[in-house]
C-alpha cells in the first residue's frame, strides 16, 4: 500500500529524519516506536504531507491504479485517496458538535453532506448520545473518539495514529486497542500508529518499525520486539 525509501527530513539545518525505509503493507497494523523526540510524529507528518520532505519517495500502490509518488500530492489531497489521520492534539472543531466535526470531515473527504453513517454511531456509541454536543463539552475520552470517528467517516483505507494513548485512562485505552484490533481485523483497514506504550503495541500491532534520533534502527515482527532491544533503545540513557 505504502513504501517509503531513503527518506529524508530537515528543520532548518537540523537534520531530522535519515534515509527511512518503511513498508505498509495492506491489512496490516505497524507501530513506530521510539522515544519522545526520536522522529515518530515527524515521520507522521512527512506521511500525512504536514511536513516537507527533502529527498526520498513514498509510494502509494492501490490494487488495479498506478503508483503515485506521495510527495507530489498536496496534504489535502492525500485524504481523497484514502488515508485517515488522528494527530496526537485530535484537532477537533471545539465550538462545533460532534455531528458538525463529522460532517465537515465527510466534506473534506470528497463526500456529499449526508447524514453520518449509522456504521459510525455503532462503532461509536457514545457520540450518538452526545452528537448535539461542542467539542468543548467532551471528555479526553469522548474527543479522542471523536477524532477517531472524524478520521473513519471518509472510508480510509490507511488509518494514520499518532500517539492515540497519549492522556488517557487505562480503562479507555483497553477499549481503544480492542477498537483498533476491530478495525484492522474485522474491517481491513490498514492501521500506522505512532506510540511508546509497549504493552498496548503488541495488543494491537503486527509489525514495527523503531526509530532512534530519527533512524531506523530495527524492523519486524512485533514478536521480535525481545527485552535486550528494548533495554537499549527506549531507555533514557540510549538517547545519549
Amino acid at each position: 500500500m505504502l513504501s517509503l525509501r531513503a527518506v529524508n527530513q530537515y528543520y532548518g539545518n537540523q537534520h531530522t529524519l535519515w534515509n527511512i525505509d518503511l513498508d505498509l503493507t495492506p491489512g496490516a497494523c505497524t507501530s513506530v516506536i521510539g522515544l519522545p523526540g526520536m522522529g515518530k510524529t515527524t515521520l507522521i507528518n512527512c506521511i500525512t504531507g504536514y511536513l516537507p520532505v527533502e529527498s526520498g519517495s513514498m509510494i502509494w500502490q492501490e490494487a488495479g491504479a498506478p503508483p503515485r509518488d506521495l510527495l507530489n500530492v498536496r496534504a489535502e489531497h492525500r485524504c481523497a485517496m484514502g488515508m485517515g489521520y488522528v494527530p496526537q492534539d485530535r484537532r477537533i472543531f471545539s465550538q462545533l458538535t460532534v455531528e458538525e466535526n463529522l460532517h465537515i470531515a465527510m466534506m473534506a473527504g470528497g463526500a456529499a453532506r449526508n447524514a453520518v453513517s449509522q456504521d459510525i454511531y455503532d462503532l461509536f456509541p457514545e457520540l450518538y448520545t452526545l452528537r448535539k454536543t461542542r467539542g468543548a463539552g467532551l471528555s479526553e475520552d469522548n474527543q479522542q473518539q471523536l477524532a477517531m470517528a472524524r478520521a473513519l467517516v471518509t472510508h480510509p483505507r490507511l488509518l494514520i495514529l499518532d500517539e492515540p494513548t497519549r492522556g488517557l485512562g487505562q480503562a479507555f485505552v483497553h477499549k481503544l486497542g480492542n477498537l483498533i484490533v476491530r478495525l484492522n481485523q474485522d474491517f481491513g483497514i490498514t492501521i500506522l500508529l505512532a506510540e511508546q506504550q509497549l504493552a498496548f503495541i503488541r495488543r494491537v500491532a503486527d509489525r514495527f518499525c523503531l526509530l532512534h534520533r530519527g533512524r531506523s534502527v530495527a524492523e519486524g515482527e512485533v514478536k521480535q520486539l525481545d527485552d535486550r532491544m528494548l533495554s537499549h533503545w527506549m531507555t533514557p540513557d540510549s538517547a545519549r
